[in-house]
């Protein structure tokens, strides 16, 4: 057994986020085991991560071994099993590091110790599983969550529950964004089905914002520590051939890193009232400039240690639904990255499909539109059209399966909101009784919510060229 007291400071962090702990292990390891140990306080945060040789700086393309933030003070990793969010398999000799991640650290610094264990009792070699392919033919409306969290990074249940989760929320499909690994892939792989089909995701957290990455099977270096690294992070994920979104640009954790090249935008993360507004403006911003991104939705859930009843704070609160030749990854990937289809507050939330010149979301149109719009579950509620200069029109939605109609020339694009109008008393009432002694999340205060229209859904936007 090593031991290794090391003191970081402020300076430390602001010299670089990331601290490396370097050790040596001989050949024939097959298994290690660190533990740290530090005077944790509300302002004092160190988080921790491993590197095997083969890692170099940023951006590095091989030798993660796994992180786990600050949910864990300890972890193993051996040739045939890891602790969740470390990655088990070959255990080259040389020189490893440990990564503390500097998140907190107080003005006189703070002592951090660290026990590393290593041992060479035989042991399997286990592969990590292969990525399967299932397929449920037929086109239609397909609806799912593409943001959440087990175990493997900072949620308190397992794969296996947030499984039966999706099972209950009666979804399709669903993206399992743990923070800064991907090893919840050992579960979610082998367990993709037709009934309920898994999209590879990672979350890229970092202090100054959070990007979900979509389709990559190879893990992406999050150690970011640039504005400009957001390009670095875009040229990855692009080269390995999928998707960049930015995730909830918004208070509390919004994206300050410069804007790179994404295909998708979280605009609406957990329940509409967590200041989801301030990400639909930069949405609208960003999509006025002239930007193509596509809008899409997540909980953000970080699944407990039960199964939790339904209600407005779970899984699948929003659902991203998207029009689907089939059901398969490849083809949620294709429907997200193309803008196929709108955002919703549940799994049985008002159903939005816009048409516009008889084409689909997402599509391209030039000249004067002839717009038409489709709607389910809003009664007494109102629909929304926009384009970039704003609101161009609104009308009271006056049955359960309604339609209207827009025709005239929208500047850059046109897209649609159904904005909770009857149903808005309900839906507060439902967000406060989640919280029984008045104190609301997310630093919100009622006043917060009484100024905003509160969105029930969302289409993605037709582009208008000129």
């Amino acid at each position: 057994m090593s031991e290794i007291t090391i003191h970081v400071t402020p300076a430390d962090q602001a010299s670089n986020p990331y601290f490396y702990v370097p050790f040596d292990i001989p050949d024939g390891t097959t298994r290690i085991d660190v533990t740290m140990r530090y005077p944790k306080a509300e302002d004092c945060i160190i988080d921790l991560g491993l590197l095997d040789p083969r890692a170099t700086d940023y951006p590095s393309a091989s030798g993660f071994r796994g992180w786990s933030g600050g949910a864990r003070d300890r972890f193993f990793v051996a040739t045939d099993d890891a602790t969740p969010g470390y990655v088990h398999g070959e255990m080259p000799v040389g020189t490893w590091k440990i990564i503390l991640g500097l998140y907190k650290v107080p003005a006189d610094g703070a002592d951090v110790e660290l026990s590393i264990i290593h041992d060479s009792a035989p042991r399997t070699l286990n592969p990590p599983p292969a990525r399967t392919f299932p397929v449920r033919k037929g086109a239609g409306w397909y609806r799912g969550d593409l943001h959440c969290h087990t175990f493997h990074s900072d949620a308190a249940g397992s794969p296996e529950l947030l499984h039966q989760a999706a099972k209950q929320a009666e979804i399709d499909f669903l993206a399992i964004a743990d923070h800064n690994t991907i090893t919840q892939r050992r579960y979610f792989h082998p367990n993709s089905s037709p009934e309920l089909v898994f999209v590879r995701a990672m979350e890229v957290t970092t202090a100054t914002g959070h990007a979900n990455v979509y389709g990559v099977d190879d893990w992406i270096d999050f150690r970011m520590t640039k504005p400009e690294h957001a390009h670095t992070l875009s040229r990855m994920v692009h080269e390995y051939g999928g998707l960049l979104s930015i995730n909830h640009d918004k208070p509390t954790i919004p994206w300050d890193y410069e804007l790179p090249r994404i295909d998708c935008m979280e605009v609406w993360q957990s329940s509409w009232m967590a200041w989801n507004w301030v990400a639909l403006e930069r949405y609208q911003q960003r999509l006025a400039s002239g930007l193509k991104i596509s809008a899409i939705g997540g909980s953000d859930f970080h699944q407990p240690t039960r199964l939790m009843p339904e209600g407005p704070l779970v899984l699948a609160r929003p659902t991203t639904v998207l029009w689907l030749e089939e059901l398969s990854e490849d083809a949620v990937l294709a429907g997200m990255k193309a803008g196929h289809g709108y955002v919703t507050e549940s799994p049985t939330g008002p159903h939005l499909a816009l048409t516009v010149n008889g084409r689909p979301m997402g599509s391209t149109v030039s000249g004067a539109v002839e717009a038409s719009v489709e709607t389910r579950g809003a009664a007494g509620d109102r629909l929304v059209w926009l384009d970039a200069t704003g609101v161009l029109a609104e009308e009271v939605i006056t049955a359960d399966a309604w339609s209207g109609t827009f025709r005239g020339r929208p500047k850059t694009f046109l897209r649609t909101e159904i904005v909770a109008d009857a149903s808005r008393a309900r839906i507060i009432a439902e967000f406060t009784a989640a919280f029984p002694t008045g104190t609301l999340p997310w630093q919100l205060r009622g006043a917060d919510i009484e100024g905003q229209p509160l969105l029930r859904a969302l289409s993605n936007p037709v582009y208008v060229s000129d």
